[in-house]
């Protein structure tokens, strides 16, 4: 048994909320788009940028999205994970906190991401993305052909 690190970031402020499951079905997804509801002001509209996981589009979660207005799910194409802002975040926990640490367990994986989040959060700073416009026009598939 393994662990799954859901995550959502701000990028405005630089904020992460993220949990800890157990398992990656759309009932933890569902449960971590709760968390998520209750952490943001109300009146604040939320675009949420996913990956094309079946986690995310069950039936569930469609009537959840129908019954939270304030949502808007944004799917990322499929091999564009890098377009997903919070995916930079989990790329630096990886490296900072994760690849070679060592761990007794689940609870003392779980425990080392969330000391990671917190820390984090102590300090966040606004997402700036990096990438060259030139690769979002590749996705669109409008890139100006080599010279």
């Amino acid at each position: 048994m393994g662990t799954t690190l859901f995550a959502a970031l701000d990028v405005l402020e630089g904020t992460v909320i993220g949990r800890c499951m157990q398992r990656h079905r759309h009932d933890e997804f569902l449960r971590f788009l709760n968390t998520v509801e209750a952490a943001v002001p109300a009146g604040t509209l939320i675009h949420a940028i996913l990956d094309n996981d079946a986690t995310h589009k069950p039936p569930k979660v469609g009537a959840w999205l129908a019954r939270h207005p304030r949502w808007i799910f944004h799917f990322t194409p499929t091999s564009a994970s890098w377009m997903n802002a919070v995916e930079g975040f989990v790329s630096v926990l990886t490296r900072r906190r994760l690849r070679r640490g060592s761990f007794s367990g689940i609870v003392d994986l779980q425990a080392a991401i969330n000391r990671d989040i917190a820390e984090h959060n102590d300090k966040p700073k606004p997402f700036v993305r990096t990438k060259p416009a030139a690769i979002l026009d590749a996705v669109d598939g409008n890139a100006a052909p080599s010279e």
